[in-house]
């Protein structure tokens, strides 16, 4: 894209008591990389912008909210722990939403720059609304 091609990145805001986890997460990993739009190109970043409210309300399908297992290990021998994911929803749900977006867009020097456009809240309320006109 040359500079007479600027970018037009739009707001988007899904509410997450309406959907799914898994199909929510891959409609915002879409859209944070742009591929909804005519002009998409892989090596280019021209996604949009996303806001995800009432995270504490996402819902899962099946067993999920128990199976569910989240690791995390220190480095250190023994350093492995385990998060189901009912207990990782009670202690911050954006974070839920974060690494399963994360997990989908690719691989990539880009991918930092994509999650930077992911604003996640937990109640219904969020500071761009004012941005959503555009």
């Amino acid at each position: 894209m040359t500079e007479n091609n600027k970018i037009e990145r739009k707001w988007h805001v899904f509410d997450a008591s309406e959907e799914n986890f898994g199909r929510l997460s891959s409609k915002i990993a879409t859209l944070l990389r742009g591929k909804h739009k005519v002009t998409f190109a892989p090596h280019i970043d021209a996604g949009d912008n996303v806001v995800v409210i009432n995270s504490d309300k996402v819902k899962f399908s099946g067993k999920k909210a128990t199976d569910k297992i989240y690791y995390a290990h220190s480095g250190w021998l023994g350093g492995m722990k385990s998060t189901a994911l009912q207990d990782q929803i009670k202690k911050d749900s954006r974070e839920v939403i974060n690494s399963a977006v994360f997990g989908m867009l690719p691989k990539n020097k880009l991918r930092n720059e994509m999650m930077k456009r992911l604003r996640v809240y937990k109640g219904a309320e969020h500071p761009h609304a004012d941005k959503l006109g555009k």
